[in-house]
């Protein structure tokens, strides 16, 4: 009895084995790109600067259960232009993640790109975007045909003799009621403590950004346009400085509107307000993610852009962009490349897709 149980448990264990293995899959993944930007003005807010670099980020992996679990690693490496090797920064990318048709998770250090929607500038500029590509820690979301939301854990900076403890947790949601109404908000909140052996003038600091706003998605009302749609929201800034105890309280007015017509787009981002980064001048980055231009009361950031080439492996694209603020004007050319390809869009590489599925744009 105890022989037939035992070759009754060693036959199930097999063909568990055998179960398993054939839905596990060798998955990768190469996302490459390159940037040329050129920032020109009147140098108040940020600097004049021409900013021109390569990232290469391959990953490998398993996928389990059709896909439905995914472990992956590799490295995210950006490259400077002209100046050898010297500049470059390797970002490790080590994380899990979980798909469902509703849900996401991911856990680990992973792309940005995972996210529903890109991050505004208000609350990541572009400079830190092209800097720092990866999250670290942890992201979920739930998607919907009427909508979405996401929420993300990054740990920006351990806590070590030299370098300050930080983190940022990001909420972002999108929920459609009906005909082309769009509700929804963002949430960040950004913490900045101290190294382990602090100096006297160190202090706890708290950045809150607070982003609720209405829209309208009217691209269905417009056969000619593939993309139509505005959306405004009141911005609340609360900030503190734990030395002082004074909490800052900036808000202001936030409009966003895009308009996309074929390979041609517009893209208007007005801020009208207090300043919304009363203690940049002090911490900068370290505390404030956000474009450094939120400081000014009034802010309008035009985006005129073309998409040279665009399919579902590569998104060549190139912008004029317009800054202005009352004390500064600015003026920034960029064309950015992003190819993206992995072992699934590799094997249907040859089948037709439409616009929505083209590539996005990452930068």
């Amino acid at each position: 009895m105890l022989k037939r149980f035992t070759i009754l448990v060693a036959v199930a264990c097999l063909a568990a084995a055998i179960h398993v293995s054939a839905q596990q899959q060798f998955i990768w993944s190469i996302d490459a790109g390159s940037v040329f930007e050129n920032r020109e003005g009147d140098d108040y807010y940020s600097p004049d600067q021409t900013i021109t670099f390569t990232r290469l980020s391959p990953e490998v992996g398993i996928s389990l259960m059709g896909g439905q679990h995914l472990i992956k690693g590799g490295v995210s490496w950006y490259q400077p232009l002209g100046n050898g090797w010297k500049g470059y920064k390797l970002s490790p990318t080590v994380y899990y993640r979980f798909q469902s048709p509703s849900w996401r998770l991911s856990l680990g250090m992973f792309p940005r790109t995972q996210l529903i929607e890109q991050m505004p500038t208000v609350l990541l500029s572009d400079s830190l975007r092209y800097t720092e590509p990866n999250i670290r820690g942890a992201l979920i979301q739930y998607v919907h045909q009427r909508g979405f939301w996401e929420l993300a854990l990054d740990w920006r900076s351990l806590q070590t003799d030299e370098q300050r403890e930080a983190f940022s947790v990001y909420f972002n949601g999108q929920w459609n009621p009906g005909w082309a109404w769009l509700m929804g908000g963002r949430l960040q909140v950004n913490h900045l403590a101290k190294t382990s052996n602090p100096t006297p003038d160190q202090n706890v600091n708290d950045d809150i950004a607070v982003n609720p706003y209405v829209g309208l998605d009217l691209a269905r009302f417009t056969p000619r346009l593939d993309s139509l749609t505005v959306k405004a929201g009141f911005m609340l800034q609360l900030e503190r400085d734990r030395g002082t105890g004074v909490w800052h309280k900036p808000c202001g007015l936030m409009v966003d509107a895009t308009v996309e017509w074929r390979f041609l787009g517009i893209d208007e981002h007005l801020y009208v307000g207090k300043n919304l980064f009363p203690l940049y001048p002090k911490y900068h980055s370290l505390l404030n993610q956000g474009d450094p231009n939120y400081q000014a009361k009034v802010y309008s950031r035009t985006n005129v852009y073309a998409y040279i080439f665009r399919n579902q492996f590569m998104n060549l694209y190139a912008s004029l962009d317009f800054h202005y603020t009352p004390d500064a004007f600015a003026f920034w050319q960029k064309i950015a490349l992003r190819v993206y390809i992995d072992n699934q869009l590799w094997s249907d590489r040859r089948n037709k897709v439409s616009r929505s599925e083209y590539l996005s744009k990452y930068y």
